[in-house]
């Protein structure tokens, strides 16, 4: 059905919903049309879990710290934003990640690519993989493919085609920690799509691996070449990971500003109750907001978190493919004089096993990662706290939470130095955790919301991925749809 569009309610300020406004407003502007574009942000802020602090000459991120370069619709926004400039890659220098095992640490091993053999040889000197653990990981050359294309765990495809210690020791806490989730829990097909392609295509995912490192050159070569011709030409850092020189906040404060001068309508504090629609002609819906206002729209964009979404989407259409579990993480950023600092952040940080029984999962030594962070003479250390089978930490006070952290800092880094200042950010059911078939059953409730509410859609982390790209992609398609009525 067609509809005349002329005003476009957005929920949800975060990168999602200010990229989505950024390109209808970009569209309608190509297509020689006036579309009023509203923005309705629940909270006194923009950018959702994007949230940099710019404090004494440091550059702290309390949300994502960077996005991954070979996704092209970053560095597009970016080029449309004139940000590219703003660019900046991660030190060359900090290419060793470290592995707690045992109570220390020790570097991960090579020969590996997502946790999978690509390096047969490097893979047999590994020290953490047991050698019963390696004989029946190289097993997987001879296993059969699965013959059915149903969807199943991580944990469960990894441990069928390599074993269980290797998913222990090595796929854990490399590949859970993206979504801080179990990964006997998370959907293959939402999260590492890529390893059941590799089963179908050569009957086994370490031949796939393999094969796909003796490519690598021209991949390279193919990626760099869509990443220049992505922003005309221009020279962006040439590291896996990017992010702007004043934080990832940039962008979010560069969208802000483009929005306000196309004349988009952002509100803050403007917290949305119900949805309601209209019994018949325009506008379409009506948006019934915490304060007793309202706002009409002819067409609504939902670029909230999954159980929010929901909550508004219940009294028209089945919602039960969004009622997904949501992780609670911690943020602990720790900032030290380089005077009496003792380690020496010899690489981009370490991964933690949960086996291993600490308050840390992961830690980034950020002012060796990223050389912008920390003033001269200063260092900056992330860590990470909390997962889907235990948030507990979490929840500790501050000074309990600092304590714990310290300690780990301690036992696996013998970090004993004083920071001058902590940073704790409490990211509370932040992270969706895509269960086995979330694909197919977000694809019908797309299909069932087209039917029940024409003109209303929903996006964001929860649905198509969590990385910033992801969510800039999927914005920017929906923009289309939307102009498309």
């Amino acid at each position: 059905m067609r509809r005349d569009v002329r005003r476009v309610a957005i929920l949800g300020g975060g990168i999602t919903g200010l990229s989505a406004a950024f390109y209808l407003k970009r569209q309608a502007s190509e297509q020689g049309r006036d579309i009023q574009v509203t923005v309705l942000e629940k909270s006194g802020r923009l950018g959702g879990k994007v949230n940099t602090l710019r404090k004494r000459g440091f550059v702290i991120e309390r949300g994502p710290d960077s996005f991954l370069g070979r996704k092209l619709p970053m560095l597009h926004l970016a080029r449309e934003l004139g940000l590219l400039g703003e660019l900046v890659g991660t030190n060359p220098q900090a290419v060793k990640t470290y592995l707690a095992m045992n109570g220390r640490l020790q570097p991960m091993p090579k020969g590996l690519n997502l946790g999978i053999p690509n390096d047969l040889g490097a893979f047999a000197r590994n020290s953490v993989v047991s050698p019963l653990g390696k004989l029946r990981a190289l097993d997987e050359l001879r296993l059969p493919p699965k013959t059915d294309d149903a969807d199943e765990t991580v944990g469960a495809f990894l441990e069928r085609r390599l074993g269980r210690e290797m998913v222990e020791r090595i796929a854990e806490p490399l590949l859970a920690g993206i979504h801080a989730g179990n990964l006997y829990r998370l959907g293959l097909r939402a999260t590492f799509p890529q390893f059941a392609e590799m089963e179908r295509k050569y009957g086994s995912v370490i031949r796939g691996m393999i094969e796909a490192r003796k490519l690598a050159p021209v991949a390279g070569a193919k990626a760099a070449e869509a990443r220049s011709a992505a922003v005309g030409g221009a020279r962006i850092p040439p590291t896996a990971f990017l992010t702007f020189r004043n934080g990832l906040s940039t962008l979010i404060e560069t969208l802000e500003e483009r929005l306000r001068a196309d004349g988009a309508d952002i509100r803050l504090g403007a917290e949305v109750t119900a949805l309601r629609q209209s019994a018949g002609g325009a506008p379409a819906y009506r948006l019934e907001l915490a304060d007793g206002s309202a706002a009409e729209a002819d067409a609504v964009l939902l670029a909230l978190p999954a159980y929010a979404t929901g909550e508004l989407l219940a009294p028209f259409v089945d919602v039960e493919a969004l009622n997904i579990e949501h992780a609670s993480v911690a943020n602990v950023v720790l900032a030290y004089d380089a005077r009496g600092f003792d380690h020496k952040l010899d690489g981009s940080g370490f991964l933690v096993p949960h086996s291993e029984g600490r308050t840390i999962t992961a830690s980034t030594w950020t002012s060796s990662k990223w050389g912008h962070t920390a003033p001269a003479g200063k260092r900056l250390v992330r860590c990470y706290v909390g997962h889907a089978d235990d948030a507990s930490a979490v929840e500790l006070p501050d000074e309990e939470l600092t304590a714990a952290v310290r300690r780990d800092l301690r036992d696996l880094m013998g970090l004993t130095a004083e920071p001058e200042f902590v940073e704790i950010t409490r990211l509370r059911r932040s992270m969706p955790q895509y269960p086995v078939g979330h694909v197919e059953r977000l694809a019908a409730f797309k299909r069932r919301l087209e039917e029940r509410l024409p003109g209303v859609y929903a996006t964001g982390a929860a649905f198509d991925g969590v990385g910033l790209p992801d969510c800039v992609a999927m914005a920017r398609d929906i923009a289309g749809e939307i102009m498309a009525r």
